[in-house]
């Protein structure tokens, strides 16, 4: 055993190739102008365009238009993606990617901190950019994510990421984006491993829970308003800009007297923008919020209503039926790090029960960007924005057709190649399969 061992370490520094495949390594930056030529280009901010062009230099888009849209061919790489699609990239708000590995093993769970209240976490710096399922997200054309924390009350700091870099600093979009808060309901759900089944009781705390919410949000609202503090308490210096409006309250909260609750509350201690998140009851509140200009991103479409009462295909018109009354909704699998690689189907699901494929399309790329407020970079493709896009076979919504042939990330030609493509190459060549 020890002879072999020391033969595997010599083998290693002396570049002996072993079958251990590794991830590819972070896209090199844009060295010259990129044109696709061609394709059908959903802007995601207009008509879509058949036949078009766009064209990006430095990682930013300098051209989108019809055929015909003149450009410097001059040291200008022309890529012929004739009877495709050019999407922009997706983006998958309120998850674990990067943050969670492997389930099973505690040594690769990074979401959550210990104790109740801890608006100070920060995900961005547990972010894990060697991740083997970024590369299988990326492969359904998902390119940005907002790493999210995961706890009781306050879960901490979420920050918005390209999925593409050599680490954290590299990676991130946007830092510390916003706080995310659990709303403390009336009911408290559990789930019985030995029965597999979920239970609804009466959350006995509630009240209790509530004050200490409150009495975080008055000491920080005092503490904000001190010009320089010293000591600095970490948990009050997390929380300032949710006073001045730099950061989101991101509220987690599904029913809909809790939801209009939360943002009462949050608007009574000052907090300038709100997001809610989940909102499967969201219906009920849908008046409310939009008249208080706040948007909800909406968890996963495809599951059961909370009610047997409620339309069985409920969760799927849920977006367009929030959309018809006037608020900004996005869509996201919230929680799930693993499947949001599936986030365009969730998309493809809402279109085909009332709302448009250019509507639906939107609520995984600008609306989603506005939300998070990044739509000023990206989220549609438009000349001056972040050239992050995808070109696919067919429609990136619909799982038939979509199969993402190129993608870029601030105009970075991405490696398409992951662990799950290289397995199938391998097991179909085994036995003789396509």
């Amino acid at each position: 055993m020890k002879k072999s061992a020391l033969l595997y370490t010599l083998a290693l520094f002396l570049g002996v190739k072993t079958s251990f495949a590794q991830n590819q390594a972070a896209a090199a930056p844009q060295t010259k102008p990129i044109a696709l030529t061609g394709a059908t280009i959903h802007t995601a901010a207009g008509p879509v365009i058949e036949n078009g062009v766009i064209v990006f230099d430095k990682g930013i888009i300098t051209k989108v238009g019809p055929a015909g849209t003149t450009y410097d061919k001059t040291g200008t790489e022309t890529i012929d993606v004739t009877g495709k699609h050019v999407f922009p990239g997706l983006i998958a708000p309120a998850n674990q990617l990067g943050l969670v590995e492997i389930e099973a093993v505690r040594a690769t769970v990074d979401q959550q901190e210990v104790g109740a209240i801890n608006p100070h976490v920060r995900a961005l710096i547990a972010y894990n950019t060697d991740s083997e399922l970024i590369p299988t997200v990326r492969g359904n054309g998902v390119l940005i994510t907002q790493v999210t924390p995961v706890g009781e009350i306050i879960s901490g700091m979420s920050s918005i990421m390209n999925l593409d870099g050599w680490n954290w600093e590299d990676a991130v979009l946007k830092k510390d984006d916003g706080i995310h808060l659990n709303w403390v309901g009336y009911f408290k759900r559990e789930f019985n491993f030995e029965t597999f089944s979920a239970t609804t009781k009466k959350n006995d705390k509630k009240e209790e829970q509530i004050r200490e919410i409150a009495q975080l949000f008055d000491d920080a609202t005092a503490y904000a308003q001190i010009k320089n503090p010293n000591p600095i308490n970490v948990k009050l210096e997390a929380m300032k800009g949710l006073f001045d409006g730099t950061k989101k309250l991101y509220i987690s909260a599904d029913y809909g007297k809790e939801i209009i609750e939360a943002v009462q509350f949050a608007k009574s201690k000052g907090v300038k923008s709100i997001v809610i998140i989940g909102g499967e009851e969201s219906l009920l509140a849908a008046d409310f919020l939009r008249d208080n200009n706040v948007p909800v991103i909406v968890s996963g479409t495809h599951r059961l209503p909370n009610s047997a009462d409620d339309d069985t295909d409920l969760p799927y018109k849920l977006p367009q039926l929030l959309a018809q009354k006037g608020v900004t909704v996005g869509l996201a699998y919230i929680g799930m790090h693993w499947r949001t690689r599936n986030l365009p189907f969730l998309a493809g699901t809402v279109a085909g029960h009332g709302m448009s494929k250019d509507d639906a399309l939107k609520l995984v790329t600008i609306n989603n960007a506005k939300i998070l407020g990044i739509d000023k970079y990206v989220g549609s493709l438009e000349v001056g924005k972040q050239a992050t896009l995808v070109v696919s076979q067919g429609d990136l919504l619909d799982m038939r057709s979509a199969k993402v042939e190129h993608a870029f990330i601030q105009g970075k030609k991405i490696d398409l190649d992951d662990k799950q493509k290289r397995l199938y190459k391998k097991y179909s060549e085994k036995y003789g399969t396509k």
